[in-house]
This record gives structure tokens, sequence and C-alpha cells, in this order.
């Protein structure tokens, strides 16, 4: 007799086509000499003296060509017989520790011996005194013994924090330089005030204490490219990292269409995004469970694959997730996402999400979740990482709408994923 109950217990996967994306991919042909470029621009060389100390930031996040950049500033301070060195400018990242920071720089290429200067990294901060509405504000001590600080950083949106001024220079002098002490009162007052205000507050007053020379702004492209380096003064970088915040916000990366019932994310990590995953890009900014307040894209479950090597078991962004591969707990350093998480004061960042054993496993379980109907209809959309949008693989339901997009680049028709013999899949692409 034919068993009709092992039918009804059948999860059909719709099939998955791939696609690139055509964004604006202007970027500069020179980092070498545009970095030199901007500081030239910022008026650095009219401040520093010969054999005078300048400090030059470095943060954790994986920026493009960030060692390159960080070299060409350090070049450049030397020529005017200045003595550079770098300190770690990442809060509580690093597992709050000097030597856990030191190591995200190396990670990042950068080190003593490729730079040409002395890495100084410590969590000793100094207390320069008090914001208008009475906090205390810290800065790093290396920092602050400098004749000069230079801070280099990427101009991007936060991804919790909405405002003129969100993720860049002056978030790295409060958070940044403001090391764990700086993070965990930061963060506190944030929940009192907007972020808008405590940033400008308190980099008023470390611009004004703590000798800022200058600022290098990064921008990036959506190809992870850098789109332009910008040398600012200290005392402009106020007025003009909004305007450079606007330019950022119409070159960003994006997902191809504005709804799914499941996201698929190879990685996540804080090389990648404060949040593990840009919630920019998957439109969770506001609530770490659903788009709120008319925002794009609309996404009904996250499942993540895999934490990135270079978080080095930072899972701070793993609560914005529904769902994960088992393999994700495993990788997880709890203690580096606890101490990130409750700094930032976004404790369900550090919520374990439903965990599956396999790829195959995680996927039915989405497709079941969504509703009753035919796997052809299921819209589903499959990414490297947040910061890697220039090719997503969709279910076919997409199909159509892609075809006529001209923003899209069809590269295949849809076919059946491809899983290994224990049930998961490739990456996305490779990483």
């Amino acid at each position: 007799m034919h068993d009709k109950s092992a039918e009804v217990n059948i999860i059909e996967i719709p099939h998955f086509f791939r696609v690139r994306q055509l964004f604006d991919r202007h970027c500069v042909a020179d980092v070498r000499a545009s970095s030199h470029l901007a500081i030239k621009q910022s008026g650095l060389g009219s401040r520093v003296q010969p054999g005078q100390s300048v400090a030059v930031t470095v943060g954790s996040r994986g920026i493009s060509n960030i060692a390159q950049i960080t070299k060409s500033v350090v070049e450049a301070i030397l020529a005017m017989g200045a003595i550079p060195f770098i300190v770690p400018a990442m809060g509580s990242h690093g597992g709050a520790t000097a030597q856990g920071q030191r190591q995200v720089v190396h990670e990042l290429g950068i080190t003593q011996e490729s730079m040409g200067c002395e890495i100084r990294s410590s969590m000793d901060t100094v207390e320069i005194g008090k914001s208008n509405e009475g906090f205390p504000i810290y800065f790093d001590r290396h920092a602050f013994e400098a004749d000069h600080v230079v801070v280099v950083n990427r101009i991007k949106p936060h991804t919790r924090f909405s405002g003129p001024v969100e993720s860049g220079l002056m978030k790295m002098m409060l958070i940044g330089l403001g090391k764990h002490a700086g993070a965990l009162v930061y963060h506190r007052v944030i929940q009192n005030y907007s972020f808008d205000q405590i940033v400008r507050s308190v980099a008023r007053e470390v611009i004004g204490r703590c000798r800022i020379a200058a600022g290098i702004a990064i921008l990036e492209n959506a190809y992870e490219e850098t789109a332009r380096i910008v040398g600012i003064a200290a005392s402009e970088i106020e007025s003009i990292e909004p305007q450079l915040l606007n330019e950022v916000r119409r070159i960003l990366p994006k997902l191809p269409f504005d709804h799914a019932e499941l996201l698929i994310v190879d990685e996540i990590g804080k090389n990648i995004s404060g949040a593990g995953m840009d919630t920019n890009v998957i439109g969770r900014k506001l609530n770490d469970r659903a788009a709120i307040n008319g925002e794009v894209p609309r996404i009904h479950h996250i499942y993540v694959r895999s934490l990135s090597k270079q978080t080095q078991g930072n899972a701070s962004g793993i609560g914005i997730a529904e769902m994960c591969h088992d393999r994700v707990l495993g990788q997880i350093d709890m203690v580096k996402t606890r101490i990130n998480s409750i700094t930032a004061s976004h404790i369900s960042a550090a919520a374990m999400p439903v965990s599956f054993s396999n790829d195959r496993q995680a996927i039915e379980t989405a497709v079941r979740m969504g509703g009753w109907g035919d796997a052809r209809n299921y819209p589903a959309m499959w990414i490297s990482n947040t910061l890697r949008l220039d090719e997503v693989a969709c279910s076919e339901i997409y199909y159509r709408a892609a075809q006529e997009n001209k923003s899209l680049e069809i590269l295949t028709s849809p076919e059946p994923l491809v899983w290994t013999g224990t049930g998961d899949l490739q990456q996305c692409r490779p990483l």
C-alpha cells in the first residue's frame, strides 16, 4: 500500500539562480598617492614639528587597503621629521585586552615591522574631563601623551544608530580611543541621549583637549574598494563628516530584492560589521527581529553558516539571526562575545539562535515555516556576507524580476542546490 504520510513530510527546496549586481565602481587608482594627498589636504604638515610624536589610530574593521593607507600616513609623518606610532582604537574589541587588540591589528597586516614604527597597545585611559551632559570622557593614554593624534577610519552608516553622524572619525574619537572604559560609559549614556548628541559632545571635548591634528576619512564603494581618501583638519571634522556620510549612503551595496522569507549568510564577524552583519543591508537596524518603520529589506528569517576567521570568536550580532549551523556554536568565544555585547548595551546581540546540524535541515525548516505552497514561490537569498553583495544567489521566484532589472546581470538559470554528503552547501562564492 502506498505510504501517503511520507509524501506529506517531504519539504521541497526552491531552485536558485545567481545574479551579479552592477554598482558604482569608482575607486582610487593609487592608494599610496591618494593617502599622501589626503595628509597634505588635512594641513598636518603645518602643525607637526620635527621630533614631535604623532599617534595614528587603527580600528578593528575590515577596511580595504587599511595596511597600505596606515603605512602611507606613517611615511608622511616620518617625512616631516616626526615620530609616528600606532594606537589600536577599537573600544572593547580584541577581548578588551591590550594583547588582543595588538593581535587584531596584526591580523590586518599592521605590525611594527611592516609599518616601520611602534605599536603601543594598552587599555589604560585618561579621564580628560566631563561632557556637557555630566559624564566622564576617557581617552587612550598613549594617544593622550602624544604631541598630535591623526584619526584614521572609514565613514559608513552605523548598524544601530541613525543621524547626520554615524560610524567614522567622530565615533572613533568617542568609542575607539575611549577603549573599554569609554565604550562602557558612552553606550550607557546613549540610552539617555541621542547618538548624534553624544558623539558631537564628546568629539568636541576630545578635539579641544587631546591634540587631535587631523582626520583621514576612508570611503568605500559597494565592492569594498577604496573610493576616496579625504584629509580633514581637526576643526572641520564635525562639519565635513556628515557630508561624507551622505556620499557613502549613495554608493552603499544592497540586496537585489526588498523582501525574503529567508536570507542565508555564509559568515558574520566584527571585521565585516559592528553587528556581525550590516543591519543597513539586512533591514534590522532598529529591531533585531524585523524591519520596522519602513525599513527595507524585510527579511523573515536569517540563517548564519559560520563566523569569519578574522572575528576571532567574537560572535556579537549572532542574536540578530533566528537560525545558525551547529559549527557556529563551536566557533564562538563566549567571553569576547559577552564583553562586546554588554559594552555596546546590545545584550540581545549575544543571544543564541536555534542551531542545525547541516544546511539542508535548516533550509527545509525555514521553508516549512514560510507557509503552505509551491517551493517555486518561496523567496530566499543567499550571500557570502554583508560586505560582498556583488554576487547573490536568489530563489527562482525572483527570476522574472531579475530579467527586467537592468542593474542585474543573470549568471545562471534556476537550478537545484548542490549538497555535500553531510547535507551542507558549498560557500555562496569563494571567500
